[in-house]
């Protein structure tokens, strides 16, 4: 099951904090290089909340057996030329419930919020080579180049970056 999170129920963020832990520490690249700290995961789902707040960010979670295993953040551009798009940023799954289709569930649900929301043109990125290149094509990302040695993985070398985006149909419910 997939829900979108509020402010209000950041009372999981102890789960949240676990996943981005998990995550980082098994290589995944989500922005952090480990190991990673409880206490940094700690701050970074801080300022995820207070993007909620603002109304810029938005946070959708997997659930399997009411265990959170998995989430997705679509950030909205507030730039009045940008109105229109959205980046899908952060996509985990927990080492333990990989390969059990949480990731692409995760990415529909984020690509049903954005289109309610009216954001009719999603990108993202992701690390050249990484299992999510292969998921992001056969969901209808359209690959539109790399950048070579954008990020600084955690033994040290600079890994090229991916770049997609995928055009939706706005399906506009007032929001």
């Amino acid at each position: 099951m997939v829900l979108p999170l509020t402010v209000d129920d950041f009372c999981i963020k102890k789960e949240l904090t676990a996943l981005l832990c998990d995550c980082v520490d098994s290589g995944a690249s989500v922005g952090f290089i480990g190991p990673f700290s409880q206490r940094e995961s700690q701050e970074y789902w801080y300022g995820v909340e207070a993007d909620i707040t603002k109304g810029t960010r938005y946070l959708l979670v997997a659930n399997l057996s009411g265990k959170l295993v998995g989430s997705v953040q679509l950030s909205v551009s507030d730039k009045a030329n940008g109105l229109h798009r959205a980046e899908i940023e952060k996509l985990m799954v927990h080492t333990q419930a990989r390969g059990r289709g949480v990731a692409k569930l995760l990415m529909q649900e984020a690509e049903v919020l954005a289109s309610t929301l009216c954001r009719s043109l999603l990108v993202l990125d992701t690390k050249k080579g990484d299992i999510a290149e292969g998921m992001y094509s056969k969901l209808g990302y359209v690959k539109v180049g790399e950048i070579p040695g954008f990020a600084l993985s955690s033994s040290g070398e600079l890994d090229a970056t991916v770049l997609f985006y995928k055009e939706l149909v706005c399906k506009d419910s007032g929001l």
